[in-house]
């Protein structure tokens, strides 16, 4: 990999747009001009002239966005722009990329691509109020509500809804997937939201899609581009640290309970709506979902993530097992002749025919290289076989796309070091540019660590640092979120906080992520419990967060299959699993917690981090190597001092 000098480069077009007299400032209402920000703009453009492959790493506040989308507005191109999630997708084409496009005052046609799970299926719709089977009231009005809308929605797109809630059972119900889609057999295909959307992206000239969308497709698990991935001439990655396990699930392949449920429903509604008969296929089809559930019992109670090695063999579930393959074959058996009477018959033979496959492939015979895994919910599961490594597949599929490949997001360096994440998916040679935040964090933030706190593995390790947490929070006046490394310490905080905390207190699950933080903008003086779901992609901006307590560097648990998979592989093949794999992705996931505290320019905030092997160890030293530069303190009082500080300026 090669470090580049993005402003020694001849080509500057784009950093001048972004400079203090470019078009930018004159579009955006407070726009500062940050050498950060230009610097990238220049390394964009260089790469996209170049058909090169290039990493950015960019502070948070650099404006990363701004410094992708000037130089892809003006290069004239064909791009194709990935995001990590679908509200960032949104953001991107809704706000910032209409900013942009009117400063520059380019002629660009732009379109938002999502997977076809995101689109409203009219014949779906049709079968869910016909067909009435419900568990509750609530789903009902909720069908009607996507009813009423669907007669005045013109893209189709189910976030224009954004009062049903994402995880609804109404939306399987009234979207489609790549197996139960009838194509162009459907009645409704001429006025299809997903065949629309994917015109307008090819016809566009840039294009913003999303990792899962991006990886389907790349995996040939056809999420409906055709010629659009072709078609580009560059690709921008936004938020890329997601991408390795974005990748590492669409190259792989998993069976879960929903799929064979579907499965047994579609058939029931398909014979119905063909013979209306109540008898014969859906008793069968009744049958298979029996079986279903029996195979789900026989996977044991609760919820659990865990290697398939631990099941595979058991009385048991060979026994739910050989129940559920009968179970399926005499479906397929019933479909087979029934296929040639309809499109959507046939559609649920072909699918029965693939999970036929994909069942022996998942509890039989597993291919070679995978992690073999499963996953229990209370009344669902799913088994997956997931690849060791993406680097190789996604480097065969990149080589038959365009050359130019733009990776960029706040956390991708380790150690100052890129070496980590281009391993991941194969780019080494890559030329990389690392930007510091432009945010002041010598002046604006402070790092703590609390003397005296035992190892993690202590017993009483959570309550210690509860009582960190008490005190932090009272001189903080509330303003805090506390981000976990699990569960349970979240829901040990919770209980203890509930009754000794004097502020508002969040905690996640409690309702969704959007709405907690909506209501901790809104109260100013909040403390808001988090895992994972929190330790990134979440934006608080002034005094109403102004501390963030971590209470445990984020090694991944070694317990896990995914994890325990590949650690077991790299020390078959002579490597370091710990400095190779855990930690690096530890200090980028902290990375992207710290990320939290300072948001804007004038944040100012305390970031305390307890687990004491961050100053006891000796690869402590690469956490604090990867984090920004802000003063440190071991004494509480500094804390407190800190805060008051803050306070009187902000009177």
């Amino acid at each position: 990999m090669t470090a580049i000098d993005p402003l020694a480069e001849d080509s500057k077009r784009a950093a001048d747009m972004l400079g203090s007299d470019g078009l930018l400032a004159g579009e955006v209402p407070g726009f500062a001009a940050r050498v950060q920000q230009q610097e990238m703009a220049a390394a964009v453009e260089q790469a996209l002239a170049d058909a090169g492959t290039l990493i950015v790493e960019a502070g948070t506040g650099t404006g990363k966005t701004f410094a992708y989308l000037v130089p892809a507005l003006l290069s004239g191109q064909k791009i194709v722009i990935s995001t990590g999630t679908r509200h960032l997708q949104d953001q991107l084409f809704h706000r910032d990329l209409p900013t942009v496009r009117s400063a520059l005052g380019v002629p660009l046609k732009a379109a938002l691509l999502k997977g076809r799970a995101n689109y409203l299926c009219q014949q779906r719709l049709q079968v869910a109020r016909a067909e009435g089977r419900f568990s509750d009231r609530r789903q009902v009005h909720q069908l009607e509500q996507v009813h009423e809308w669907s007669g005045r929605t013109v893209s189709g797109d189910i976030a224009e809804l954004s009062n049903i809630p994402e995880d609804s059972p109404i939306w399987p119900k009234v979207t489609s997937t790549t197996e139960n889609c009838l194509g162009a057999d459907c009645d409704h295909y001429a006025d299809c939201h997903v065949i629309r959307a994917r015109r307008e992206a090819q016809d566009a000239d840039l294009v913003v899609i999303n990792h899962h969308l991006l990886c389907a497709d790349m995996a040939l698990k056809e999420e409906g581009f055709g010629e659009l991935l072709p078609g580009a001439d560059a690709f921008i990655i936004d938020e890329a640290h997601q991408l390795p396990e974005t990748a590492s699930r669409f190259f792989g392949h998993a069976l879960s309970s929903r799929q064979l449920l579907e499965l047994a429903q579609d058939s029931i509604n398909e014979y119905i709506a063909e013979t209306g008969e109540q008898e014969g296929l859906p008793d069968v089809a009744r049958g298979l979902e029996t079986a279903v559930r029996e195979f789900r019992l026989a996977m044991g109670e609760g919820e659990q993530r865990a290697p398939w090695s631990r099941l595979a063999g058991k009385p048991a579930l060979v026994r739910a097992r050989d129940s559920l393959k009968e179970a399926l074959a005499e479906l397929t058996l019933q479909l087979e002749p029934l296929s040639e009477r309809s499109r959507g018959l046939d559609n649920c033979y072909q699918r029965a025919l693939r999970v036929q496959a994909l069942l022996v492939q998942t509890t039989e015979q597993p291919p070679e290289q995978f992690i073999h895994w499963f996953e229990t919910w209370r009344q669902s599961f799913r088994i997956n076989l997931t690849p060791l490594d993406v680097s190789e597949n996604f480097n065969s599929q990149r080589a038959a796309l365009p050359e130019c490949w733009i990776f960029t997001s706040a956390t991708l360096s380790v150690n100052d070091s890129f070496e980590h994440f281009a391993r991941k998916l194969g780019l080494e040679g890559a030329r990389t540019l690392q930007l510091d935040s432009p945010f002041d964090y010598a002046r604006n933030a402070l790092f703590y660590v609390p003397k005296g706190m035992p190892e993690p593995s202590d017993p009483d390790y959570t309550a210690r640092m509860l009582d960190q947490a008490e005190a932090i929070i009272e001189a903080a006046r509330g303003r805090t979120f506390v981000l976990f490394t699990s569960y349970r310490a979240m829901n040990l905080a919770r209980d203890r906080l509930r009754d000794s905390c004097g502020f508002p207190l969040l905690v996640q699950g409690s309702a969704p992520r959007n709405e907690l933080l909506e209501r901790f903008r809104e109260l100013g003086n909040a403390v808001l419990l988090g895992t994972s779901s929190f330790w990134e992609g979440v934006d608080v901006r002034g005094e109403a967060l102004s501390c963030v307590i971590i209470d445990k560097l984020p090694f991944a648990s070694p317990g896990d299959p995914v994890w325990q998979a590949r650690i077991d592989a790299m020390k078959a093949r002579g490597g370091n699993p710990f400095m190779d794999e855990q930690l690096p992705h530890a200090v980028i996931t902290l990375k992207q917690g710290v990320g939290r505290l300072i948001r804007d320019v004038d944040d100012r905030g305390v970031l305390v981090i307890c687990d004491p092997r961050l100053l006891g160890k000796r690869y402590g030293r690469v956490f604090l190597n990867s984090l920004p530069d802000m003063g440190r303190t071991r004494a509480l009082e500094d804390v407190v001092a800190f805060f008051h500080a803050s306070d009187a300026l902000s009177l």
